[in-house]
């Protein structure tokens, strides 16, 4: 399979036209990956506009692609969200990164009331660029047309409004209901995951009220950096994505 890259500024390239790769791209096509003149890639705009090219000019910091073909891919719908509580080392980043390799189109970062690590202030403006950076990469690693959106840092109540038009589905251990149960009903999909020692209570009987469903993934308990990407895989299936 070709190499994939980003370029924002490739939206309006067509066939014949030439992109180029600068900036960190152009480094890691050069050096990294160590693309050579003739050689088939892909790039993106991660807004759906995907182009195949070849590789006509490659230097460390610049790599020239004659496009040869250009598609548009649709945004996915209905949209799978991942809201990620924060938690404590890189165990969010772990499963914002798996998330998006495997199909995720949202990342809500979730200031949860067991949350050990806090974002406020400019940490909250890094973090963001942080797991947006991660996203990207995981993007580009995966060959997706459309790079998942990255939201601010959202409260519990933020969080309760989403499902006055979206379905929000919150991974209980202790619910009933599996989630390889769900049937989509055309609804954007939100997956909430809470931090390690799981959702309050209080929180809980919030989303509750806001008319959120309660669903688990089986009989063991996961890790809050493996659950969502666990989720993302089966709804992706159950949408038929898979």
């Amino acid at each position: 399979m070709a190499l994939h890259f980003v370029v924002e500024s490739a939206t309006d390239a067509v066939a014949g036209d030439v992109v180029s790769l600068t900036g960190a791209e152009a480094k890691h096509a050069a050096v990294v990956r160590r693309v050579r003149v003739g050689e088939t890639i892909t790039i993106g705009d991660g807004a759906g506009v995907w182009l195949e090219g070849r590789a006509v000019d490659v230097a460390a910091t610049r790599v020239d692609v004659e496009v040869r073909r250009r598609d548009v891919v649709d945004a996915p719908a209905p949209r799978l969200v991942l809201v990620q509580a924060l938690a404590k080392g890189d165990r969010d980043e772990l499963a914002v990164q798996a998330s998006c390799e495997l199909g995720v189109d949202e990342i809500v970062p979730w200031q949860a009331a067991r949350s050990v690590s806090r974002w406020e202030g400019q940490k909250a403006v890094k973090g963001r660029e942080r797991w947006a950076s991660i996203v990207r990469e995981a993007a580009k690693q995966a060959h997706r047309a459309w790079i998942p959106d990255v939201a601010a840092v959202t409260s519990t109540a933020q969080l309760t409004r989403r499902a006055q038009d979206q379905r929000v589905l919150v991974l209980d251990p202790a619910a009933e209901r599996r989630l390889s149960a769900v049937e989509p009903d055309g609804r954007d999909l939100v997956l909430v995951v809470g931090p390690e020692g799981g959702i309050a209570a209080e929180e809980l009987e919030r989303l509750d009220e806001a008319g959120a469903e309660r669903v688990r993934l089986g009989d063991t308990v996961l890790r809050t950096s493996t659950a969502g990407p666990a989720a993302i895989a089966v709804l992706s299936a159950a949408l038929g994505r898979w």
